[in-house]
């Protein structure tokens, strides 16, 4: 009878801690967004987009994140806008998006620093290259949702390509990029 009863606690013991930490799945909501920034012969630019999808699962223990197991984000390429469409056409160019719909990055592994801050080891594939960074984001949660917002510093030659020009050539992009988002996971 000891041995039933040591067993029944065992289980509900393990239930509760299992239910305490669980792993749950998320998804990239409408409120994220994307941004690429650069400058150029002529002027600082930003192309911007919100159509992100992607998944995570997540650790969570008392409404917290105590792992990051996985996050998986796909960003139409041609999703991402300025305000000059004649810009926009040479960035597709640049990313070759005739032949890499698609702008994606899968994450590899996840360090908690503190509370908010974590360091994310993910392979960005852009225009067909893929290449791996340490990003350090900072986490935030709201009702049930959680924010993950950081940037990476890349260039075009990190992805095979070459910077867009415009105008004959008049304009040229600087090699330089910085990649920003807010991702919402609901």
């Amino acid at each position: 009878m000891k041995t039933i009863q040591s067993i029944l606690l065992t289980v509900i013991f393990t239930a509760t801690t299992l239910q305490a930490n669980a792993q749950k799945s998320y998804t990239v909501d409408a409120n994220s967004t994307f941004e690429v920034a650069g400058t150029s012969t002529v002027h600082d630019w930003v192309m911007k987009s919100t159509e992100g999808i992607g998944t995570a699962i997540l650790t969570i223990k008392d409404s917290k994140i105590t792992g990051i197991n996985s996050l998986n984000i796909t960003l139409l390429a041609e999703s991402l806008k300025s305000y000059k469409t004649s810009m926009d056409k040479v960035a597709y160019e640049a990313l070759d998006t005739e032949t890499h719909k698609n702008i994606e990055y899968v994450l590899k592994s996840a360090e908690k620093i503190d509370e908010t801050t974590w360091t994310l080891t993910g392979t960005y594939t852009i225009a067909g290259v893929s290449k791996e960074y340490k990003t350090q984001v900072r986490i935030t949660s709201n009702k049930g949702s959680f924010v993950l917002q950081g940037s990476n510093q890349i260039t075009f030659g990190d992805f095979e390509m070459t910077p867009p020009k415009a105008a004959l050539g008049v304009v040229k992009a600087g090699k330089d990029l910085t990649v920003f988002f807010s991702i919402t996971l609901t």
